[in-house]
């Protein structure tokens, strides 16, 4: 199937959208993006992913050019242009075309790129069975230095430093750490826990992207009657967790059934996993903008 992309206002196929050599985000990793997921024809949450790419290029004092609602009706163009009804949507931003980090000497505006794919993070059988998951030397960047509610290209460096550490020892995912040696995040997901029946996980103090689907899980666990807390917590915590899973757009809902080669309680997917899960596909199901 062929797709288009839409570069700057203008849909062109992929192999047409050219970036300029001195794009500041090519160069520097300056901009930001977000990562959207489409079900049954339906872009989900997406107010809530444009507001986040308008918080985070405001904090890196990126001025975009276009409006939410023109970015809205631009991401709609090429999902019914490209004839999707699931897939992945991704919207970069970045600063502008101008070689050296100066910002002044930056002569267009914002690059906007907005594309889609199909993308399945991991393979089904992990979604069946469970992830195998070792925690990593690569910890995520302290708050003070940039704050983790900014989703800019340049942070995930080390996200992708803490994926090729994993991806060494054959694990499924890599759990991050804070510079306090409090648990933080898995390279693209949030980290849940059970124990007692109580659903854990940790809070944005910890150093972690508050994600979208994380806040949609918690909206559903509670609707559930599963009580839900923000909770410090170390590598202890998890080693004794009754249940364990990831959440985030492209990796969705994921059990996660080992830390460090030891079982997470049974050692497979619980009870509170599968239905937390059942529960996501429904909603997504159900819900979302009509493209």
């Amino acid at each position: 199937m062929r797709r288009f992309v839409n570069l700057n206002g203008q849909m062109v196929s992929p192999a047409e959208a050219k970036i300029d050599l001195y794009d500041h985000g090519f160069l520097y990793g300056d901009g930001v993006f977000e990562g959207i997921r489409v079900y049954n024809g339906r872009i989900f949450k997406l107010q809530e992913h444009v507001d986040r790419l308008y918080h985070s290029a405001r904090a890196l004092m990126i001025g975009i050019p276009i409006s939410k609602e023109e970015m809205t009706e631009r991401i709609k163009l090429v999902v019914r242009e490209n004839g999707e009804t699931n897939c992945y949507i991704r919207v970069t931003v970045s600063r502008g075309i101008g070689l050296g980090l100066d910002p002044k000497h930056i002569r267009l505006e914002p690059t906007i790129a907005i594309s889609t794919a199909d993308l399945a993070l991991y393979p089904p059988e992990m979604y069946e069975n469970g992830l195998h998951v070792v925690t990593v030397s690569t910890r995520i960047p302290p708050a003070q230095c940039l704050d983790p509610r900014i989703k800019s290209l340049g942070r995930y460096i080390n996200n992708i430093l803490a994926k090729m550490e994993a991806n060494r020892v054959g694990a499924g995912e890599g759990l991050m750490l804070n510079v306090e040696g409090y648990v933080a995040e898995a390279t693209g997901d949030n980290l849940f826990i059970v124990k007692d029946g109580v659903l854990h996980t940790p809070p944005p103090s910890a150093g972690i992207l508050a994600g979208i689907t994380r806040a949609t899980v918690m909206m559903l666990a509670e609707k559930m009657g599963i009580p839900v807390r923000e909770t410090m917590m170390t590598l202890y915590d998890v080693y004794t967790a009754d249940e364990a899973f990831l959440t985030g757009t492209a990796a969705e809902v994921v059990p996660m059934v080992t830390l460090d080669e030891r079982p997470i309680g049974a050692g497979k997917p619980g009870d509170v996993t599968h239905r937390i899960i059942a529960a996501f596909r429904e909603h997504t199901q159900s819900s979302g903008t009509p493209v």
